[in-house]
């Protein structure tokens, strides 16, 4: 009885709901307690409403704890009945638990769940190679959940780790955004085919959550003004640079600082050869000099073999012929780093 009403139930699709383990293990309770109990003898302390209940569970799950059982040979068929509908009933179970874990499997990998996550960074576009590596140092650097927004040619999952969901559709669309998260994500990436979609995109994205850290890969710069149509505060960054747009994902403002430093602002940067006669000198005198009396920042040192020092350390020295790359209002003559270093 308990095999055939779960076919049954299979055949009428009622086995795609959680109903039908409940539907089997009520009937199968309804209908075995009163045979039990019209099967065992007068008096037994087994279909006793304080104790059927336990043997029912614990037989119906196959466990058999054998502290109740059944004493006449009706009531020992009663008892199969019991362990075959328990069978049934977890047959169901299992079934339906798989078929739950394959359908959100397929959901994830196919991109059409919806994210619900908070304060996590938004991919909005995908370029073979150069997303994976984007996402990669991403993972590296930070702690946030990543979510990746890929137009509908993609067709899979193409990054199967399990920090990174996947959410698929046309980039402009609110509802693919918002199956993303993008309406509370932390920071979003534009990161489109061509700069007409990702101009396309931002205005949705801003749309959404005008608050977001928004940065915009563009291969035209000159396209910077249109973006700040929509929003002064997106952040261009040249689509050729993947190490300047994960900087300035995880460290918001940074690719301001270096279009600063690369354009005739208030300050630029510049390279001088320490003089001979200067010898090795500490790089804290240097910073502490140049800084008080021309302003400048000293960024790195090449030494007179050639090697690169990005930051040095100011317990380091810079020897006679080292070149001193550094940051300054203006440009400064070996005469004027001598007079600063001598003071």
């Amino acid at each position: 009885m308990p095999l055939f009403l779960s076919r049954l139930l299979t055949r009428l699709a009622f086995l795609s709901s959680w109903a039908t383990p409940a539907a089997v293990i009520v009937f199968v309770f309804a209908t075995s307690w009163p045979l039990m109990a019209l099967a065992e003898p007068a008096g037994s302390a087994l279909v006793q409403p304080a104790n059927y209940w336990w043997y029912f569970v614990v037989t119906a799950a196959t466990v058999g704890y054998g502290d109740l059982y059944p004493e006449s040979g009706w009531g020992h068929l009663v008892g199969a009945y019991v362990i075959v509908g328990g069978i049934a009933a977890l047959t169901t179970v299992f079934t339906k638990l798989a078929s739950v874990l394959e359908q959100a499997r397929g959901r994830r990998m196919q991109g059409s769940n919806t994210v619900h996550a908070s304060e996590h960074i938004v991919l909005v576009g995908y370029e073979p190679g150069r997303t994976e590596r984007i996402v990669s140092q991403l993972l590296a650097e930070q702690e946030h959940r990543i979510v990746l927004c890929a137009p509908d040619e993609v067709g899979t999952h193409p990054l199967p780790n399990p920090e990174v969901e996947f959410v698929r559709g046309e980039l402009t669309d609110e509802a693919v955004l918002r199956r993303a998260g993008v309406h509370r994500a932390a920071v979003v990436l534009i990161d489109a085919h061509d700069d007409n979609e990702a101009l396309a995109i931002a205005v949705a994205v801003d749309h959404l959550e005008p608050s977001a850290h928004v940065v915009a890969a563009l291969r035209d710069m000159d396209r910077t003004a249109l973006m700040h149509y929509v929003d002064r505060a997106i952040h261009c960054v040249p689509w050729h640079l993947p190490r300047m747009i994960i900087e300035e994902l995880t460290s918001p403002g940074i690719a301001e600082v270096y279009a600063e430093l690369m354009s005739d602002g208030q300050a630029s940067t510049y390279s001088v050869r320490i003089p001979e006669a200067v010898g090795p000198v500490p790089i804290e005198d240097c910073q502490l000099a140049l800084g008080r009396k021309h302003g400048a920042t000293v960024l790195a040192v090449r030494d007179a073999d050639g090697r690169l020092v990005v930051n040095p350390s100011w317990q380091s020295k810079a020897g006679p012929g080292s070149v001193l790359y550094y940051v300054s209002p203006r440009k400064l003559s070996a005469r004027q780093i001598s007079e600063a270093l001598h003071g």
